[in-house]
């Protein structure tokens, strides 16, 4: 394990399901990657159309420690180069599911977009949560942006 990754591991158990048999496990693919990537578990190969989303099996199942998430992001390769994004991006394993993790890909490109095992689909994310506590107050403290919202700096 390269230095950089022993200053800041958290160990995340994992459990490979039968049909996850022989998929690559979750990795960096750099020594300063901040995701994993996620292979597709899928038993044949799963042709997506423009417009249309799928989920899709990694195989795996993952223990997040508490104070955790597991943050599932698109891959900026398949988005840039055949426009497979995450319509939920970044998604959450909450630290208390156990069930397997599977990924919603959608294809917003212009051709169909084949799904094969093996494939790298999405990147995963080990992220601290902090737990926010909401407080009820009658006027919030001002600041300089204020209203402004959605595109209010320019486009």
């Amino acid at each position: 394990m390269p230095a950089s990754r022993k200053k800041n591991t958290l160990v995340v158990k994992c459990k490979v399901l039968p049909h996850g048999e022989g998929i690559p496990l979750p990795s960096y693919s750099t020594d300063h990657a901040a995701g994993m990537d996620l292979a597709a578990a899928v038993t044949d190969n799963i042709v997506l159309a423009p417009g249309e989303r799928v989920l899709v099996p990694t195989g795996i199942q993952i223990a997040v420690p508490e104070g955790f998430e597991a943050q599932i992001r698109p891959r900026s390769g398949l988005a840039s180069e055949s426009g497979i994004v995450l319509p939920n991006s970044p998604g959450t394993v909450d630290p208390d599911y156990r069930g397997e993790v599977k990924v919603i890909l959608m294809n917003l490109g212009q051709s169909p977009f084949t799904i094969k095992r093996g494939m790298r689909i999405a990147q995963m994310v080990i992220s601290p949560v902090v737990t926010g506590l909401l407080e009820i107050v009658d006027e919030l403290p001002e600041t300089g942006r204020g209203h402004g919202g959605f595109g209010h700096t320019g486009v």
